[in-house]
């Protein structure tokens, strides 16, 4: 069913393809800063004869394909976002926005959804529903999708299904990552401030250390992973920042402590919460210190929906074969595409571009970061034959 027109049709867009995420590689723009790429981005599928709709959540796009017959709408996300990174490729197609770059592959995925709707545009006169594209702002931040969300993106016409890709260095070109359930983890973000009363270093008797008093509250929090967490469920506590004092003689009033909690499972998630506060307030006490504790719930664990997945697989077998359909490994980074599955099903794969041969093997976000681009027609042709399949089966009406 359309599988091999889908692919062959891809296949011929590989140059246009390769050409569009150039493009978008040398210039990238950071979160709700994405004007140029969303202009790009409505141009192209207004041509495709789209209706178009700009400035969705700020710098977001959404370009609705109706199709010859009455049926479900099936979304395709693709973020848009790039990040303060400056970039050490030394490719040729290079960022050319100093600081700036799609160092975790958003055009990648903004091209194989621009790729997709040429697909589909094709086939409108026989696709049974529709086929709303969004492509959203400010991923990196955890605020794009949200925004989009508010703005009704899911509504006018209801979406039944959404289906988005990440690319995926972890995994060799010509293969893909499809699994149900979790696949990626809850985001929450930490904010402590421990108070105590400065004074001279010299003087430690003097004061309350809150800097000592921080030390033992990061190394405390590490014994609620190993010490109160099921072994075979997965979390992670970390802290990233530190800040308090400025020079080696003074302790400060007060030290700042920011971090960042990650989980899979909702009733762990509650848990650590209750954990957290529990003892960072129980060794501020010990030690005569004030603290405040606030726990903030970014995103929510990412989830694929049985149906969804089912769909995303029959696709996959299409497009790859059953030996290059791998069985991803869930990840402790965060996705908002997990927002919006939190009121419609849908399913999130994860697309091989690693290539060895072309140093093709630098993780997410690092200044060095490549991509093998011959995945584009792949992640091209599976995101449009999975949106037909969608349309085409009675589940993604039912499963709302």
């Amino acid at each position: 069913m359309y599988a091999d027109e889908v692919l062959s049709f891809s296949k011929s867009l590989s140059e246009e393809l390769k050409n569009l995420r150039r493009d978008f590689h040398q210039y990238p723009e950071l979160s709700f800063k994405e004007f140029e790429t969303a202009r790009k981005i409505a141009i192209y599928m207004k041509e495709l004869g789209c209706e178009v709709e700009e400035n969705v959540g700020k710098t977001g796009v959404v370009a609705l394909l109706k199709g010859a017959y009455d049926g479900p709408t099936i979304a395709i996300r693709a973020d848009i976002d790039a990040l303060p990174v400056k970039e050490m490729t030394g490719l040729p197609c290079a960022s050319k926005n100093e600081g700036v770059m799609h160092a975790c592959g958003h055009d990648i995925h903004t091209t194989c959804a621009l790729g997709a709707a040429k697909i589909l545009a094709s086939l409108k006169d026989e696709l049974q529903g529709s086929i709303k594209f969004i492509f959203q702002p400010a991923e990196e931040i955890n605020l794009g999708a949200k925004a989009m969300i508010e703005e009704g993106v899911l509504e006018n016409p209801d979406v039944s299904m959404i289906f988005g890709l990440h690319n995926n260095p972890e995994i060799p070109i010509g293969k893909v990552g499809v699994k149900e359930g979790p696949l990626m983890a809850a985001v929450d973000s930490t904010f402590i401030t421990v108070m105590g009363k400065g004074g001279h270093a010299a003087y430690p008797h003097r004061v309350i250390d809150p800097i000592v008093c921080t030390s033992s509250i990061v190394m405390n929090l590490q014994t609620i992973v190993s010490r109160n967490v099921d072994p075979q469920k997965a979390a992670v506590i970390s802290f990233g920042s530190i800040s308090g004092g400025m020079a080696n003689n003074v302790i400060p009033d007060e030290v700042k402590l920011l971090g960042t909690v990650r989980t899979f499972d909702e009733d762990l998630r509650d848990s650590i919460e209750n954990w957290m506060k529990r003892t960072v307030e129980n060794t501020a006490s010990s030690l005569g210190c004030q603290v405040e504790l606030n726990y903030r719930r970014d995103l929510p664990a990412l989830i694929n929906h049985p149906e969804a997945t089912k769909i995303a697989m029959k696709a996959a077998l299409e497009i790859f074969d059953e030996d290059s359909i791998v069985v991803p490994i869930p990840s402790m980074g965060g996705e908002d595409f997990a927002l919006y599955q939190k009121r419609v099903p849908g399913c999130y794969f994860w697309l091989g571009v690693g290539n060895p041969d072309i140093d093709a093997v630098h993780p997410w976000h690092s200044p060095h970061f490549k991509a093998d681009e011959e995945a584009l027609p792949l992640g091209a042709a599976l995101l449009a034959l999975t949106a037909l399949i969608a349309c085409e089966s009675n589940e993604s009406c039912n499963t709302k």
